[in-house]
Order: structure tokens, then C-alpha cells, then sequence
């Protein structure tokens, strides 16, 4: 592989790198914010919503490589913001591309990607070759590596490489705790419509709490679009607090980082929910959760899952959808327990990607069903939460 772009000139200096643990080095253009920032190193398929990757949340302490050559040509707008609680700090902290940086040309752009990255304070790299990054990483698992930005070239390359070295990654990390709302706040605005903009849920509405280990805006809007408003509490909350509010049900929201290190506080949570006998979903980290709760395990995959174009089977339908992906960890199928059963499966590679407590109302996804990547083949999954309510 090499770690040197093809269309990256060699008469001009790099004004920006990527740095792997393992001293490999990857020079392009800097674009975005400036300095440097640490995180794993994955990639994403996805072909457009570049916007929504860089402000989920679940991306936090994450570099993303976007296998899709041309990004920016939406441009980026305020509406299109994933992280609830915005925040430099919740999301991705650094992107890679093959191209430089698209003009926007869509008629819901408000800004350029470049001014939207520096505004973020995400550090950019253009000008690199993401088809041999992607087969690096899909041979090698993801790496700890180092993303710098530099407008003078400079770059202490030993310095970066021990630091992308020195960490120790995401297995035994709560993020959790970085991302989650310090405090409650109320949600009731529904999914986006061409002719309408965002709406309200309407009608005669359940409530519903949401634990925050990094939700996504897109959850609670379909949840409203469901007929559910929600409460969102911050992920430490007791499960005494939460029963308080007298909720007609509970969702564990996705979230970043190793699903056990948050669940030494969360299970004991997620625990007493499942016997208070009200209604738990559970997506991708909540998802995890609920199995560790209920007495599985998980692992950490070797390339994760990152993208919009997942084949997912639902057991019992017996359909087929296309899913949007992102997770680095997953529900060890072989652990489920006598009582739970596997709702979802990876057509990929075979994974769990969904499960449910036999006789109970509570079960969870690992995949994004508020996600539409194209299709909005997983929206049932709202609908079908809201009938147990």
C-alpha cells in the first residue's frame, strides 16, 4: 500500500498527514480546522449524508475515511446536524478524502464543508488514496492514528506517531459520559418533509424517556413521527429517576465507545427498567447494553460497521432491508441467552443486529432504523415500539 496519494503533488508541501500507530504515513492537503486531533481510524460507504456522519455522536474519538472520492457538493446546513446536544467535542474529530473538498450545489446549502469543518473544529485531509486506506484497514482492523493540519507543513512526525502509539484505543472507554445531555430536556418535533420542513408529533401522543449515550436528532424526530414525545435524561440517571417521571416506555439511545466500560454504571439502570415491566428499545450501543443486561456479551470487530448500505434481515418478517451501519462493536450472537432471542441478522458477515426478551415488551436493533439512506426501510421499528406502549 502506499502511503503516498497518487494525485498529491510532490513539488508542493503537505499541509496535512495522517499518521498510524504503526508509523505508516498518509500526506495530502489539510483542510478544515487546524492542530492535530487522536482517534480510530475507519471507513464509511456511505455515498451522501456526510453531514449527519460528522455529527453522530457514535463518532466520537473516531477519524473517518469517506470511500465515496467527491464530498461537499450538498454543501452543509442547519438542519441537517445530527449530535442533539451540539458540541465540537461530540462527534467526529477528524475526516479523509480522496478529492478535494466539492463546491456546494444544492439549493439547502447555507455553507461551504471547509468553513462548516473549521467551524466544527474537525480536521480535514484531502488528496489521499482512501482505496488503499480502506484495504489497509480491511486486512488490519481499524488503527489508532493521528490526523494533522498544518498551512505551513509543519509536522513533527515522531511526535505524532508515538502519541497515535500511546493510546489505548476504544476497548474499556466510556464516551458515553462525554456526549450525554448534562441535564433533561424535552423533545416533540417530528422527521423532515420536503413541503413542510420538521414538524411536531401530533395527535393523542404516549411519553417516553430517552437515556442519552449520544443520541442522534433523527431518533427522537421519529419518534415523534411516531406519536411519542420524549424526555432525554442524561445517561447516569437512576432508574428510580426515570420510573418518577412515570414514562410509558424507555429508549436506550446509541452512543460511542466500549458498551461494557459504560455499562459498569448503565446495566445496573437498564437492569431495573427490565423489571419495572415498562417498554425498553435499544439501538446500537443501547442495543449492546441491553445484552449485556440481559446476559450476553460483546466484542470488538475488526472493521466495524460503517455506512448506508447494510443488508439486514428481520427474522420475523422475513424481509430484507437497507441499513445505515455504525458500530466498531457488536452483540456476541453465541452468548444470547435461554429467553432472548435474535431478531436481526447481518447478510454481511453474519452478525447480530437485533434481539428481544421472549414475553416481555423489550428488544433492540444494532443498526439506525431513524436513519434513510435511500430507502426508510427500518421507520417500522418506531411504529412497532409505539404499539407497546
Amino acid at each position: 500500500m502506499s502511503n503516498q496519494s497518487k494525485n498529491y503533488s510532490q513539488s508542493k508541501s503537505p499541509t496535512g498527514i495522517l499518521v498510524l500507530a504503526n508509523g505508516q504515513v498518509f500526506y495530502g492537503s489539510g483542510c478544515g480546522a487546524t492542530g492535530d486531533a487522536l482517534g480510530e481510524v475507519c471507513f464509511n460507504t456511505a455515498m451522501t449524508g456526510y453531514q449527519e456522519i460528522l455529527t453522530d455522536p457514535s463518532y466520537s474519538a473516531q477519524i473517518i475515511c469517506f470511500t465515496f472520492p467527491h464530498v461537499g457538493n450538498t454543501g452543509t446546513n442547519s438542519e441537517d446536524e445530527e449530535a442533539a446536544c451540539s458540541d465540537a467535542e461530540r462527534a467526529a474529530c477528524g475526516a479523509i478524502f480522496r478529492e478535494n473538498i466539492t463546491e456546494p450545489a444544492s439549493w439547502r446549502a447555507q455553507s461551504h464543508l471547509d468553513t462548516w469543518l473549521k467551524d466544527r473544529n474537525i480536521i480535514g485531509l484531502s488528496g489521499v488514496d482512501t482505496r488503499a486506506l480502506t484495504a489497509f484497514i480491511r486486512e488490519n482492523g481499524m488503527p489508532n492514528g493521528v490526523i494533522a493540519h498544518s498551512p505551513e507543513g509543519e509536522f513533527d512526525i515522531p511526535a505524532l506517531t508515538a502519541k497515535a502509539k500511546a493510546w489505548a484505543g476504544l476497548v474499556g472507554s466510556d464516551l458515553a459520559k462525554d456526549v450525554t445531555t448534562p441535564q433533561n430536556y424535552e423533545w416533540d418535533e417530528s422527521r423532515w418533509e420536503r413541503a413542510t420542513g420538521y414538524g411536531k408529533a401530533s395527535g393523542d401522543t404516549k411519553h417516553v424517556v430517552v437515556i442519552d449515550y449520544g443520541v442522534k436528532r433523527n431518533i427522537l424526530r421519529s419518534l415523534a413521527s411516531a406519536g411519542i414525545t420524549t424526555t432525554v435524561v442524561p445517561a447516569s440517571m437512576s432508574a428510580a429517576d426515570i420510573l418518577a417521571k412515570n414514562p410509558d416506555g424507555v429508549v436506550l439511545s446509541n452512543g460511542p465507545g466500549d458498551p461494557e466500560a459504560t455499562g459498569a454504571y448503565a446495566l445496573p439502570i437498564i437492569k431495573d427498567l427490565i423489571v419495572s415491566g415498562k417498554p425498553v428499545f435499544g439501538i446500537c450501543l443501547g442495543h449492546q447494553m441491553l445484552a449485556l443486561a440481559l446476559g450476553a456479551k460483546t466484542l470488538k470487530m475488526e472493521q466495524g460497521h460503517h455506512g448506508a448500505n447494510h443488508p439486514v434481515k428481520d427474522f420475523e418478517t422475513g424481509k430484507v432491508e437497507i441499513v445505515s451501519m455504525n458500530h466498531g462493536f457488536a452483540v456476541d450472537a453465541e452468548s444470547l441467552p435461554s429467553g432472548v432471542s435474535a431478531t436481526h441478522q447481518s447478510l454481511f458477515d453474519g452478525t447480530n443486529c437485533g434481539l428481544r426478551l421472549d414475553g416481555k415488551p423489550v428488544f433492540s436493533v444494532q443498526h439506525h432504523p431513524e436513519a434513510s439512506p435511500g430507502p426508510r426501510d427500518s421507520f417500522y421499528i418506531f411504529e412497532r415500539f409505539a404499539a407497546t406502549l
